[in-house]
């Protein structure tokens, strides 16, 4: 059984691929920090899914490479997504500024209670 992939990787694969269709999967898979067979799994699906068109070109003079281009379906997609994944880093922006005041206070009432007047901000 594969393992789905998570909405974050299909989310910066989607965004690579608005910025540079004609990224490798070896490109992406290095940009990305995720492996190949991933990059390649998450393609087909996109694809499956209507997502992402393929064509192709010419690299070099007898090579084809492949281009991915986002669909309006993908775009649709990537629209939910980024909203989402937006979503998830503010709430944990807002956790991380609240476990930063709250550092802030223990460390101010351990200060105090050691009769010091410095306090960290």
């Amino acid at each position: 059984m594969t393992k789905p992939v998570s909405e974050d990787i299909r989310f910066r694969m989607m965004r690579a691929l608005e910025a540079d269709p004609k990224l490798s999967q070896r490109d992406l898979a290095r940009s990305l920090g995720i492996s190949l067979g991933v990059v390649n799994y998450c393609l087909k699906g996109l694809i499956e899914k209507g997502q992402v068109k393929v064509g192709n070109f010419r690299a070099s003079g007898n090579k084809l490479r492949y281009t991915y281009v986002l669909t309006p379906r993908g775009v649709l997609a990537k629209a939910k997504l980024t909203k989402a994944f937006l979503k998830r880093r503010m709430a944990e922006h807002d956790a991380l500024i609240a476990e930063i005041e709250a550092l802030k206070r223990e460390i101010d009432s351990e200060v105090a209670g050691q009769g010091a007047s410095k306090s960290i901000r």
